[in-house]
């Protein structure tokens, strides 16, 4: 199995293996561009049809191998008065976060049916349009118009060449009610199509961020706190015509103070490391704030916070953290939880070592590090094959087989450590059919990419073709012979057994090695 790409904010952390005391204190050294870019569930049909849509605070995936579908579903109650108020703010009035996504309509289409009647519910698709459309006119609260419109739009996905549905047609009505619903200000339809258009879904699949932005703008003003956060990313990353770090300032501190935890991570650790034309002498207090409160409303989408909050309380911050190592876990296993590829990482590192107070654990290990590898993480992916090589009895067997498959899957990543290691798997035949021809060309990849270990062994391994050519066997024929593998074949299962292993990838290269 080979899991699929997945991007993450913030980076991965270094191939270096070390304790996060070491990682807490150069995660705020202000080496981090800030233009590293968030993990944005970004706008796609399936999204926005709300397809595969789960409470964000449900722990619950579709798959043990398969990254969870990062998007919120929000409440189906919102007040929609008979009369158009002078203001749609008041529909968004402490509302929280996660319920400003344009709402999705249940299965029942309650505020359809409503208007309409409950026979439409026995009527199959065509004529329920048919009905839909017929009464939403009457009606004059948007709400209704708004659900009419999405309801056309998850039709449209679903529509079959035998149903005698356009579903060109269905877009461009849906975008036609949308748009009206917008220029009256209701910021659920705003978002809506500025999410539309940003996917390209509204403009014949060809994005129109600018477009997008001004939807988020309009919608932001009405205090739609999602808005706000996805006009600061355009801001901060360039996705408009212009980049404004003031203005991505702006609208993340708007939507941060509704509790937006997106927004109050990417403003608390801008403050924090000084990114976004901020002052981090005078606003690190102010981060850490933010932060806490990001940390506090974390979700499956945005569980950055308790991570980053979770290192910086493992040695302290100044006089604004407090050093608490226990708690600095807490917080990190809360991200964990939450699906923070990192933190799962960091956490089998934790209890592979016994650090922070934590007792060594190796099923804990094995399963925070298969839950980072199975999302693409290539660190985690060599953490698993150290620990097949040598085994953990009776958590884990020993299987050399599982232990290749694992470096290859990093390897083929680009992983130059896991290269390397393919290439000594596969010239030793270790869990592989030996093969050194092909590890030759795993070697030159990760010396290629720098790779210190790999470049001596490919000098060694020229040496070693040239004295053979100029020393033939006595039957003037050069006989080759088949190196044997090292101890990390035969180590005990143990965790000193798997740190020689590691070792052995990552200690400078002698030729006594094989």
């Amino acid at each position: 199995m080979r899991p699929g790409l997945s991007y993450f904010a913030f980076g991965p952390l270094t191939n270096k293996r070390h304790s996060l005391k070491h990682l807490a204190r150069s995660s705020w050294s202000g080496e981090r561009r800030s233009q590293e870019q968030p993990r944005l569930a970004k706008p796609s049909i399936s999204s926005l049809f709300g397809e595969s849509r789960r409470d964000s605070h449900s722990g619950t995936h579709s798959g043990q191998n398969t990254p969870p579908v990062v998007s919120r579903q929000p409440s189906m109650s919102r007040r929609s008065p008979n009369n158009r108020p002078m203001s749609y703010i008041d529909l968004l009035t402490d509302v929280p976060y996660h319920q400003q996504i344009a709402p999705m309509p249940n299965k029942s289409h309650a505020a359809l049916q409503n208007a309409v009647g409950s026979a439409a519910s026995l009527l199959d698709t065509k004529k329920t349009l048919e009905m839909y459309r017929a009464n939403v006119t009457k009606s004059t609260d948007p709400a209704v118009a708004y659900e009419f419109a999405v309801f056309m739009v998850r039709t449209a996905k679903k529509a079959e060449p035998d149903d005698g549905l356009d579903p060109a047609q269905l877009l461009n009505e849906a975008k036609s009610i949308l748009q009206r619903l917008a220029d009256r200000g209701y910021p659920f339809a705003q978002y809506y199509l500025g999410d539309g258009f940003y996917s390209g879904l509204f403009n014949k699949n060809k994005p129109d961020r600018d477009k997008a932005l001004t939807l988020f703008v309009a919608a932001s003003k009405h205090g739609h706190a999602e808005s706000g956060y996805r006009a600061g990313l355009c801001y901060e990353f360039g996705w408009v015509s212009s980049t404004s770090y003031a203005k991505a300032v702006q609208f993340y501190r708007s939507a941060a103070s509704k509790n937006h935890p997106g927004a109050a991570t990417r403003l608390g650790l801008a403050c924090i490391r000084g990114t976004l034309g901020l002052n981090r002498n005078t606003s690190t207090r102010e981060g850490i704030t933010w932060l806490k409160r990001a940390t506090e409303s974390a979700d499956l989408q945005h569980n950055i916070a308790p991570y980053e909050l979770g290192l910086l309380h493992l040695t302290g911050f100044g006089d604004d953290v407090f050093q608490d190592e226990e708690y600095g876990i807490k917080l990190i296993t809360q991200a964990a939880e939450l699906g923070h590829v990192q933190a799962n990482l960091c956490l089998g590192e934790v209890y592979e070592n016994g650090w922070h107070g934590c007792p060594r654990d190796v099923a804990l290990s094995v399963h925070h590090y298969n839950y980072a590898a199975t999302r693409a993480n290539p660190d985690a992916m060599m953490a698993l094959c150290a620990w097949y090589m040598v085994g953990a009895e009776p958590v884990l067997a020993k299987d050399e087989t599982e232990a290749y498959m694992w470096a290859k899957q990093a390897a083929d990543i680009g992983h130059a450590k896991a290269e390397f290691a393919v290439g000594y798997f596969t010239e030793m035949g270790i869990g592989c059919q030996r093969d050194p021809l092909n590890a030759n060309q795993w070697y030159m990849r990760a010396a290629n990419q720098g790779y210190e270990n790999a470049q001596k062994r490919l000098a060694i391994l020229h040496e070693s073709t040239n004295q053979d050519s100029k020393s033939p066997a006595a039957d003037g024929k050069s006989k080759a012979k088949t190196p044997k593998a090292g101890k990390i074949g035969t180590e005990a299962a143990s965790v000193n057994g798997r740190k020689k292993f590691l070792g052995f990838l990552s200690k400078p290269w002698t030729p006594n090695e094989f």
